[in-house]
Protein backbone atom coordinates (compact mmCIF):
# COMPACT_ATOMS: atom_id res chain seq x y z
CA UNK A 1 0.00 0.00 0.00
CA UNK A 2 1.25 3.59 -0.66
CA UNK A 3 2.27 5.82 1.91
CA UNK A 4 -1.19 8.14 0.75
CA UNK A 5 -3.59 6.42 -1.01
CA UNK A 6 -5.42 8.82 -2.95
CA UNK A 7 -9.13 7.39 -1.81
CA UNK A 8 -10.35 5.50 1.15
CA UNK A 9 -13.92 4.01 0.84
CA UNK A 10 -15.73 2.77 4.05
CA UNK A 11 -18.09 -0.05 3.35
CA UNK A 12 -17.94 -2.30 0.75
CA UNK A 13 -21.77 -2.38 -0.52
CA UNK A 14 -22.25 -2.38 -4.42
CA UNK A 15 -22.38 1.51 -3.56
CA UNK A 16 -18.37 1.68 -2.02
CA UNK A 17 -17.59 -1.18 -4.75
CA UNK A 18 -18.50 1.26 -7.47
CA UNK A 19 -17.11 4.47 -6.38
CA UNK A 20 -14.02 2.16 -5.76
CA UNK A 21 -14.18 0.87 -9.18
CA UNK A 22 -14.90 4.38 -10.83
CA UNK A 23 -12.07 5.88 -9.39
CA UNK A 24 -9.32 3.04 -9.69
CA UNK A 25 -10.41 3.35 -13.63
CA UNK A 26 -9.00 7.04 -13.91
CA UNK A 27 -5.74 5.92 -12.01
CA UNK A 28 -6.21 6.66 -8.63
CA UNK A 29 -5.09 4.59 -5.69
CA UNK A 30 -7.69 3.19 -3.50
CA UNK A 31 -8.75 0.99 -0.98
CA UNK A 32 -11.65 -0.15 0.50
CA UNK A 33 -12.12 -1.29 4.20
CA UNK A 34 -15.45 -3.33 5.44
CA UNK A 35 -16.47 -3.95 8.76
CA UNK A 36 -17.82 -7.48 7.57
CA UNK A 37 -15.90 -10.53 7.04
CA UNK A 38 -17.28 -10.86 3.30
CA UNK A 39 -18.05 -7.67 1.10
CA UNK A 40 -21.53 -7.21 -0.43
CA UNK A 41 -23.90 -4.89 1.94
CA UNK A 42 -27.84 -5.22 0.75
CA UNK A 43 -26.44 -7.70 -2.08
CA UNK A 44 -25.05 -10.51 -0.49
CA UNK A 45 -26.20 -14.16 -0.24
CA UNK A 46 -25.85 -16.72 2.67
CA UNK A 47 -27.25 -20.22 3.66
CA UNK A 48 -29.21 -18.86 6.37
CA UNK A 49 -31.86 -21.84 6.69
CA UNK A 50 -30.58 -25.14 5.66
CA UNK A 51 -27.18 -26.26 3.33
CA UNK A 52 -27.51 -25.89 -0.16
CA UNK A 53 -30.53 -23.63 -0.17
CA UNK A 54 -28.72 -19.98 -0.70
CA UNK A 55 -31.08 -17.14 0.28
CA UNK A 56 -30.46 -12.92 -0.58
CA UNK A 57 -30.71 -11.64 2.98
CA UNK A 58 -31.18 -8.17 1.47
CA UNK A 59 -32.22 -7.67 -2.24
CA UNK A 60 -32.83 -10.52 -4.44
CA UNK A 61 -34.26 -8.83 -7.47
CA UNK A 62 -32.62 -6.53 -9.77
CA UNK A 63 -34.85 -4.08 -12.01
CA UNK A 64 -33.14 -1.40 -11.73
CA UNK A 65 -29.24 -2.73 -11.50
CA UNK A 66 -29.40 -4.73 -14.89
CA UNK A 67 -30.00 -0.98 -16.98
CA UNK A 68 -27.65 0.84 -14.43
CA UNK A 69 -25.23 2.72 -16.32
CA UNK A 70 -22.93 2.43 -13.76
CA UNK A 71 -22.93 -1.80 -14.39
CA UNK A 72 -23.18 -1.65 -17.51
CA UNK A 73 -20.50 0.58 -18.43
CA UNK A 74 -18.32 -2.41 -16.76
CA UNK A 75 -17.17 -5.84 -18.09
CA UNK A 76 -18.77 -7.36 -15.08
CA UNK A 77 -19.66 -10.42 -17.28
CA UNK A 78 -16.11 -11.53 -17.22
CA UNK A 79 -15.82 -11.50 -13.30
CA UNK A 80 -19.38 -14.16 -13.34
CA UNK A 81 -22.12 -11.43 -13.11
CA UNK A 82 -24.81 -12.96 -14.90
CA UNK A 83 -28.73 -11.96 -15.00
CA UNK A 84 -31.44 -14.54 -15.16
CA UNK A 85 -35.37 -13.85 -15.80
CA UNK A 86 -38.13 -15.68 -14.80
CA UNK A 87 -40.98 -15.77 -17.43
CA UNK A 88 -42.35 -13.01 -15.68
CA UNK A 89 -41.10 -10.06 -13.91
CA UNK A 90 -43.77 -9.52 -10.98
CA UNK A 91 -47.36 -10.98 -10.97
CA UNK A 92 -49.99 -9.28 -8.42
CA UNK A 93 -52.58 -11.97 -7.75
CA UNK A 94 -56.09 -11.45 -5.97
CA UNK A 95 -58.49 -13.30 -4.23
CA UNK A 96 -60.94 -14.32 -7.03
CA UNK A 97 -57.31 -16.09 -8.60
CA UNK A 98 -56.88 -14.16 -11.00
CA UNK A 99 -53.64 -11.45 -11.43
CA UNK A 100 -52.66 -8.50 -13.08
CA UNK A 101 -48.69 -8.45 -14.22
CA UNK A 102 -45.70 -6.98 -14.92
CA UNK A 103 -44.55 -8.49 -18.59
CA UNK A 104 -41.85 -7.21 -20.77
CA UNK A 105 -44.52 -6.61 -22.93
CA UNK A 106 -46.70 -3.75 -22.49
CA UNK A 107 -49.48 -5.35 -24.41
CA UNK A 108 -49.38 -8.48 -21.54
CA UNK A 109 -49.06 -5.94 -18.72
CA UNK A 110 -52.20 -3.67 -20.26
CA UNK A 111 -54.37 -6.64 -21.00
CA UNK A 112 -53.68 -8.30 -17.60
CA UNK A 113 -55.31 -5.23 -16.22
CA UNK A 114 -58.51 -5.59 -17.38
CA UNK A 115 -60.33 -4.06 -20.48
CA UNK A 116 -61.93 -0.85 -19.23
CA UNK A 117 -57.83 -0.10 -18.25
CA UNK A 118 -55.88 -1.45 -21.12
CA UNK A 119 -56.15 1.65 -22.68
CA UNK A 120 -55.09 3.56 -19.93
CA UNK A 121 -52.19 2.05 -19.31
CA UNK A 122 -50.87 2.32 -22.99
CA UNK A 123 -51.34 6.30 -22.98
CA UNK A 124 -49.71 6.25 -19.61
CA UNK A 125 -46.22 4.52 -20.45
CA UNK A 126 -46.21 4.95 -24.18
CA UNK A 127 -44.20 8.40 -24.23
CA UNK A 128 -41.24 6.68 -22.20
CA UNK A 129 -40.77 2.95 -23.67
CA UNK A 130 -38.06 2.78 -26.76
CA UNK A 131 -36.51 5.77 -24.39
CA UNK A 132 -35.60 3.78 -21.05
CA UNK A 133 -31.88 3.60 -21.13
CA UNK A 134 -31.59 7.49 -22.38
CA UNK A 135 -34.52 8.54 -19.33
CA UNK A 136 -32.59 6.49 -17.19
CA UNK A 137 -29.34 8.10 -17.49
CA UNK A 138 -31.03 11.38 -16.61
CA UNK A 139 -33.15 10.20 -13.80
CA UNK A 140 -30.14 8.74 -12.26
CA UNK A 141 -27.27 11.16 -12.88
CA UNK A 142 -24.88 13.56 -10.66
CA UNK A 143 -27.87 16.36 -10.03
CA UNK A 144 -27.18 19.65 -11.53
CA UNK A 145 -23.92 19.07 -13.58
CA UNK A 146 -24.83 18.50 -17.04
CA UNK A 147 -27.73 19.40 -18.82
CA UNK A 148 -30.26 16.01 -19.53
CA UNK A 149 -29.66 14.07 -23.05
CA UNK A 150 -33.70 14.20 -23.47
CA UNK A 151 -34.76 17.06 -21.40
CA UNK A 152 -38.15 16.65 -23.10
CA UNK A 153 -38.76 13.21 -22.12
CA UNK A 154 -37.33 14.11 -18.72
CA UNK A 155 -39.69 17.62 -18.19
CA UNK A 156 -42.48 14.86 -19.60
CA UNK A 157 -41.81 12.11 -17.23
CA UNK A 158 -41.85 14.73 -14.23
CA UNK A 159 -45.25 16.07 -15.17
CA UNK A 160 -46.30 12.32 -14.28
CA UNK A 161 -44.01 11.86 -11.28
CA UNK A 162 -43.94 14.15 -9.48
CA UNK A 163 -47.34 14.08 -7.80
CA UNK A 164 -48.42 11.24 -5.98
CA UNK A 165 -49.25 8.07 -7.20
CA UNK A 166 -52.87 8.51 -5.82
CA UNK A 167 -52.80 11.54 -8.47
CA UNK A 168 -51.48 9.11 -11.16
CA UNK A 169 -53.78 5.98 -10.99
CA UNK A 170 -56.89 8.12 -11.16
CA UNK A 171 -56.62 7.50 -14.63
CA UNK A 172 -57.88 3.80 -13.77
CA UNK A 173 -61.61 2.91 -13.72
CA UNK A 174 -60.60 -0.49 -11.55
CA UNK A 175 -58.86 -1.56 -9.25
CA UNK A 176 -56.57 -4.19 -10.40
CA UNK A 177 -54.06 -1.12 -12.12
CA UNK A 178 -54.16 0.82 -8.99
CA UNK A 179 -53.57 -1.84 -6.69
CA UNK A 180 -50.76 -2.66 -8.54
CA UNK A 181 -49.18 0.34 -8.65
CA UNK A 182 -49.71 0.90 -4.98
CA UNK A 183 -47.49 -2.27 -4.47
CA UNK A 184 -44.81 -0.62 -6.83
CA UNK A 185 -44.97 2.65 -4.69
CA UNK A 186 -44.32 0.54 -1.53
CA UNK A 187 -41.02 -0.90 -2.74
CA UNK A 188 -39.76 1.91 -1.46
CA UNK A 189 -41.83 2.06 1.61
CA UNK A 190 -43.66 5.41 1.06
CA UNK A 191 -47.41 6.65 1.64
CA UNK A 192 -49.28 6.48 -1.63
CA UNK A 193 -50.15 10.01 -1.42
CA UNK A 194 -46.82 11.40 -0.96
CA UNK A 195 -44.63 13.67 -3.10
CA UNK A 196 -43.28 11.67 -6.30
CA UNK A 197 -44.12 8.54 -5.68
CA UNK A 198 -46.17 8.20 -8.92
CA UNK A 199 -42.80 8.43 -10.44
CA UNK A 200 -41.74 5.92 -8.48
CA UNK A 201 -44.23 3.22 -9.69
CA UNK A 202 -43.72 4.47 -13.12
CA UNK A 203 -39.71 3.83 -12.82
CA UNK A 204 -40.35 0.16 -11.77
CA UNK A 205 -43.04 -0.53 -14.50
CA UNK A 206 -40.80 1.45 -17.67
CA UNK A 207 -37.91 -1.24 -15.88
CA UNK A 208 -39.95 -4.39 -16.05
CA UNK A 209 -40.67 -3.16 -19.78
CA UNK A 210 -37.33 -2.44 -20.84
CA UNK A 211 -34.84 -5.46 -19.38
CA UNK A 212 -37.41 -7.00 -16.95
CA UNK A 213 -36.84 -7.74 -12.88
CA UNK A 214 -33.80 -9.88 -12.91
CA UNK A 215 -32.12 -12.29 -10.37
CA UNK A 216 -28.26 -12.82 -10.30
CA UNK A 217 -27.00 -16.02 -11.00
CA UNK A 218 -25.90 -17.47 -7.48
CA UNK A 219 -27.16 -14.81 -5.81
CA UNK A 220 -27.09 -10.87 -4.85
CA UNK A 221 -23.52 -11.76 -3.49
CA UNK A 222 -22.42 -12.50 -7.32
CA UNK A 223 -22.89 -8.41 -8.59
CA UNK A 224 -20.65 -7.58 -5.04
CA UNK A 225 -18.26 -10.00 -5.80
CA UNK A 226 -17.64 -9.24 -9.79
CA UNK A 227 -17.38 -5.47 -8.47
CA UNK A 228 -14.88 -6.83 -6.06
CA UNK A 229 -13.00 -8.96 -8.62
CA UNK A 230 -12.63 -5.67 -11.37
CA UNK A 231 -11.51 -3.59 -8.65
CA UNK A 232 -8.82 -6.19 -7.69
CA UNK A 233 -7.97 -6.72 -11.39
CA UNK A 234 -7.39 -2.55 -11.49
CA UNK A 235 -5.16 -2.41 -8.74
CA UNK A 236 -7.48 -1.45 -5.87
CA UNK A 237 -7.47 -2.87 -2.35
CA UNK A 238 -9.97 -4.41 -0.03
CA UNK A 239 -9.98 -5.34 3.53
CA UNK A 240 -12.60 -6.70 5.51
CA UNK A 241 -13.27 -7.55 9.00
CA UNK A 242 -12.11 -4.15 9.79
CA UNK A 243 -14.32 -1.63 11.75
CA UNK A 244 -13.94 1.82 11.42
CA UNK A 245 -15.03 4.26 14.53
CA UNK A 246 -12.78 7.08 13.72
CA UNK A 247 -11.04 8.44 10.97
CA UNK A 248 -7.72 7.66 13.06
CA UNK A 249 -8.75 4.22 12.26
CA UNK A 250 -8.03 4.66 8.34
CA UNK A 251 -4.88 5.15 6.83
CA UNK A 252 -3.26 8.57 5.53
CA UNK A 253 -5.63 9.41 2.07
CA UNK A 254 -6.64 12.79 -0.10
CA UNK A 255 -10.17 12.02 -0.05
CA UNK A 256 -12.22 9.30 2.22
CA UNK A 257 -15.51 8.30 0.27
CA UNK A 258 -18.42 6.42 3.00
CA UNK A 259 -20.83 4.05 1.82
CA UNK A 260 -22.44 4.21 5.32
CA UNK A 261 -25.10 6.12 6.89
CA UNK A 262 -25.19 10.07 7.09
CA UNK A 263 -25.31 9.07 11.12
CA UNK A 264 -22.14 6.91 11.08
CA UNK A 265 -20.61 9.20 8.64
CA UNK A 266 -20.85 11.98 11.07
CA UNK A 267 -19.87 9.95 14.19
CA UNK A 268 -16.52 8.99 12.52
CA UNK A 269 -15.78 12.16 10.67
CA UNK A 270 -16.44 14.13 13.51
CA UNK A 271 -19.19 15.92 11.74
CA UNK A 272 -21.49 16.29 14.88
CA UNK A 273 -25.02 17.49 13.89
CA UNK A 274 -24.59 17.90 10.49
CA UNK A 275 -27.42 15.21 9.44
CA UNK A 276 -29.35 15.90 12.63
CA UNK A 277 -32.57 16.50 10.35
CA UNK A 278 -32.14 13.29 8.32
CA UNK A 279 -35.04 10.93 8.60
CA UNK A 280 -34.96 7.24 9.07
CA UNK A 281 -37.85 5.73 7.89
CA UNK A 282 -40.03 2.10 8.48
CA UNK A 283 -38.51 -1.00 8.24
CA UNK A 284 -39.40 -4.64 7.19
CA UNK A 285 -40.35 -8.20 8.84
CA UNK A 286 -38.48 -10.76 6.54
CA UNK A 287 -38.72 -14.22 6.14
CA UNK A 288 -36.63 -16.78 4.43
CA UNK A 289 -37.68 -19.72 3.51
CA UNK A 290 -36.35 -23.68 2.37
CA UNK A 291 -39.31 -25.07 0.32
CA UNK A 292 -39.71 -28.93 -0.48
CA UNK A 293 -41.37 -27.20 -4.27
CA UNK A 294 -42.93 -24.31 -5.34
CA UNK A 295 -44.97 -21.88 -3.55
CA UNK A 296 -48.85 -22.93 -4.65
CA UNK A 297 -50.32 -19.79 -5.61
CA UNK A 298 -53.73 -20.37 -7.52
CA UNK A 299 -53.22 -17.67 -9.77
CA UNK A 300 -50.78 -19.31 -12.67
CA UNK A 301 -49.20 -16.37 -13.37
CA UNK A 302 -47.64 -15.98 -9.86
CA UNK A 303 -46.04 -19.48 -10.39
CA UNK A 304 -43.91 -18.24 -13.24
CA UNK A 305 -42.91 -14.47 -11.47
CA UNK A 306 -39.77 -13.76 -10.40
CA UNK A 307 -41.20 -11.34 -8.04
CA UNK A 308 -45.02 -11.39 -6.25
CA UNK A 309 -46.97 -8.75 -4.67
CA UNK A 310 -49.47 -9.36 -2.22
CA UNK A 311 -52.08 -7.28 -1.24
CA UNK A 312 -55.59 -7.30 -1.65
CA UNK A 313 -56.65 -4.31 -2.89
CA UNK A 314 -54.90 -0.62 -3.42
CA UNK A 315 -56.88 0.86 0.24
CA UNK A 316 -55.34 -2.65 1.91
CA UNK A 317 -51.83 -1.60 0.62
CA UNK A 318 -52.22 1.74 1.82
CA UNK A 319 -53.59 1.12 5.26
CA UNK A 320 -50.66 -1.30 5.54
CA UNK A 321 -48.21 1.34 4.71
CA UNK A 322 -49.77 4.15 6.53
CA UNK A 323 -49.79 1.43 10.00
CA UNK A 324 -45.83 1.43 9.23
CA UNK A 325 -44.93 4.54 7.69
CA UNK A 326 -47.24 7.11 10.10
CA UNK A 327 -49.40 5.37 12.89
CA UNK A 328 -46.25 3.59 14.51
CA UNK A 329 -47.82 -0.24 14.28
CA UNK A 330 -47.65 -3.26 12.69
CA UNK A 331 -50.56 -3.88 10.62
CA UNK A 332 -52.54 -6.64 11.28
CA UNK A 333 -53.05 -7.46 7.27
CA UNK A 334 -49.57 -6.73 5.98
CA UNK A 335 -48.67 -5.63 2.17
CA UNK A 336 -45.62 -7.84 1.38
CA UNK A 337 -42.83 -8.05 -1.28
CA UNK A 338 -42.27 -11.60 -2.10
CA UNK A 339 -38.93 -12.97 -4.35
CA UNK A 340 -38.90 -16.61 -5.53
CA UNK A 341 -35.35 -16.86 -7.06
CA UNK A 342 -35.10 -19.96 -7.70
CA UNK A 343 -38.11 -20.28 -10.28
CA UNK A 344 -35.21 -18.43 -12.54
CA UNK A 345 -32.36 -20.06 -10.95
CA UNK A 346 -32.53 -23.50 -9.41
CA UNK A 347 -29.10 -23.63 -8.46
CA UNK A 348 -30.58 -21.52 -5.70
CA UNK A 349 -31.81 -24.91 -4.45
CA UNK A 350 -30.98 -28.82 -3.86
CA UNK A 351 -32.72 -30.13 -7.10
CA UNK A 352 -36.89 -29.76 -6.56
CA UNK A 353 -36.66 -27.52 -4.21
CA UNK A 354 -37.06 -23.68 -3.72
CA UNK A 355 -36.05 -20.65 -1.28
CA UNK A 356 -38.54 -17.81 -1.47
CA UNK A 357 -38.29 -14.64 0.44
CA UNK A 358 -41.44 -12.22 1.76
CA UNK A 359 -41.05 -8.85 3.80
CA UNK A 360 -44.22 -6.92 5.22
CA UNK A 361 -43.61 -3.40 6.53
CA UNK A 362 -43.01 -2.53 10.25
CA UNK A 363 -42.27 0.33 12.22
CA UNK A 364 -38.60 1.68 12.59
CA UNK A 365 -36.85 -0.59 15.61
CA UNK A 366 -40.43 -2.76 15.67
CA UNK A 367 -38.86 -5.17 17.69
CA UNK A 368 -42.37 -7.75 17.38
CA UNK A 369 -42.36 -11.25 15.08
CA UNK A 370 -44.53 -10.43 12.13
CA UNK A 371 -44.23 -14.20 10.69
CA UNK A 372 -47.82 -15.33 11.57
CA UNK A 373 -49.38 -12.68 9.77
CA UNK A 374 -47.03 -12.67 6.80
CA UNK A 375 -47.91 -16.24 6.52
CA UNK A 376 -51.68 -16.30 7.13
CA UNK A 377 -51.32 -13.64 4.21
CA UNK A 378 -49.36 -15.67 1.76
CA UNK A 379 -51.58 -18.75 2.42
CA UNK A 380 -54.57 -16.35 1.44
CA UNK A 381 -53.21 -16.45 -2.40
CA UNK A 382 -51.28 -20.01 -2.01
CA UNK A 383 -53.25 -22.49 0.28
CA UNK A 384 -50.64 -24.95 1.52
CA UNK A 385 -47.80 -22.90 1.58
CA UNK A 386 -46.92 -23.70 4.93
CA UNK A 387 -46.83 -27.37 4.12
CA UNK A 388 -44.20 -26.73 1.51
CA UNK A 389 -41.85 -24.90 4.57
CA UNK A 390 -39.02 -27.19 5.57
CA UNK A 391 -37.20 -24.17 7.77
CA UNK A 392 -37.17 -20.15 7.83
CA UNK A 393 -34.93 -17.51 9.21
CA UNK A 394 -36.89 -14.35 10.10
CA UNK A 395 -35.39 -10.54 10.86
CA UNK A 396 -37.25 -7.93 11.79
CA UNK A 397 -35.69 -4.00 12.50
CA UNK A 398 -32.89 -5.26 15.34
CA UNK A 399 -31.69 -8.41 13.03
CA UNK A 400 -31.57 -6.16 10.01
CA UNK A 401 -29.55 -3.39 11.59
CA UNK A 402 -27.51 -5.97 12.87
CA UNK A 403 -26.61 -7.38 9.69
CA UNK A 404 -26.06 -4.03 8.17
CA UNK A 405 -25.17 -1.17 9.79
CA UNK A 406 -27.07 1.15 7.22
CA UNK A 407 -30.24 -0.31 7.87
CA UNK A 408 -30.84 2.13 10.62
CA UNK A 409 -33.53 0.77 12.94
CA UNK A 410 -33.66 -1.44 10.45
CA UNK A 411 -34.71 1.29 7.44
CA UNK A 412 -33.54 -0.47 4.45
CA UNK A 413 -33.70 2.31 1.89
CA UNK A 414 -31.12 4.02 4.40
CA UNK A 415 -33.37 6.81 5.04
CA UNK A 416 -37.25 7.53 5.02
CA UNK A 417 -37.95 8.19 1.14
CA UNK A 418 -41.04 10.17 1.00
CA UNK A 419 -41.49 14.10 0.86
CA UNK A 420 -38.95 15.82 -0.46
CA UNK A 421 -36.21 13.76 0.89
CA UNK A 422 -37.42 10.77 -1.36
CA UNK A 423 -35.47 13.36 -4.29
CA UNK A 424 -33.41 15.93 -2.13
CA UNK A 425 -30.96 13.02 0.00
CA UNK A 426 -29.64 13.56 2.57
CA UNK A 427 -30.14 17.53 2.80
CA UNK A 428 -31.28 19.98 0.67
CA UNK A 429 -27.93 21.15 -0.90
CA UNK A 430 -26.40 21.47 -4.48
CA UNK A 431 -23.86 18.88 -4.20
CA UNK A 432 -25.30 15.73 -1.83
CA UNK A 433 -22.38 13.96 -1.83
CA UNK A 434 -20.05 16.66 -0.06
CA UNK A 435 -19.47 17.07 3.56
CA UNK A 436 -18.38 20.06 5.54
CA UNK A 437 -14.97 18.54 5.54
CA UNK A 438 -13.15 18.73 2.27
CA UNK A 439 -11.93 15.27 1.82
CA UNK A 440 -15.33 13.52 2.94
CA UNK A 441 -17.57 12.04 0.90
CA UNK A 442 -20.76 10.35 1.44
CA UNK A 443 -21.89 7.45 -1.02
CA UNK A 444 -24.77 5.26 0.10
CA UNK A 445 -28.33 5.26 -0.98
CA UNK A 446 -28.67 7.86 1.56
CA UNK A 447 -27.39 10.09 -1.53
CA UNK A 448 -29.80 10.48 -4.85
CA UNK A 449 -30.42 8.08 -6.74
CA UNK A 450 -31.45 6.60 -3.72
CA UNK A 451 -32.16 2.94 -3.00
CA UNK A 452 -31.70 -0.37 -5.24
CA UNK A 453 -28.89 -2.08 -6.30
CA UNK A 454 -27.73 -0.14 -8.99
CA UNK A 455 -24.57 1.62 -8.17
CA UNK A 456 -25.61 5.14 -9.34
CA UNK A 457 -24.99 6.87 -5.86
CA UNK A 458 -21.26 5.67 -5.96
CA UNK A 459 -20.59 6.84 -9.29
CA UNK A 460 -21.97 9.57 -9.22
CA UNK A 461 -20.12 10.40 -5.79
CA UNK A 462 -17.03 9.35 -7.55
CA UNK A 463 -17.40 12.04 -10.27
CA UNK A 464 -17.71 14.69 -7.13
CA UNK A 465 -14.35 12.24 -5.68
CA UNK A 466 -11.99 12.86 -8.73
CA UNK A 467 -12.57 16.34 -9.22
CA UNK A 468 -11.56 17.12 -5.71
CA UNK A 469 -8.62 14.85 -6.47
CA UNK A 470 -7.65 16.80 -9.42
CA UNK A 471 -7.88 20.18 -7.71
CA UNK A 472 -5.89 18.96 -5.19
CA UNK A 473 -3.15 17.25 -7.03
Amino acid sequence: MPSMLDAVVVGAGPNGLTAAVELARRGFSVAVFEARATVGGGARTEELTLPGFRHDPCSAAHPLGITSPAFTAMPLERYGLQWLHAGLPMAHPFPDGTAAVLSRSVGETAASLGPRDAGAYRRLVAPFTGRWDTLLRDFMSLPLTALPRDPVTLARFGLVGLPPSTWLTRRFHDDRAKALFAGLVAHVIAPLDGFATGGVGLVFALAAHAAGWPVARGGSQSISDALTAYLKDLGGLVHTDYEVKRLDDLPPARAYVFDTSPAALARIAGLGRYYERYRYGASVFKVDYALDGPVPWTAAEARRAGTVQIGASSREIGAALRAASREGRAPETPFLITVQPSVADPSRAPEGKHVFWAYGHVPNGWDGDLTDAIERQIERFAPGFRDRVLARATAGPPQLAAHNANYVGGDIACGAADGLQLLLRPRVTLSPYTTPHPAVFLCSSATPPGPGVHGMSGHNAAKAVWRHLRRSA
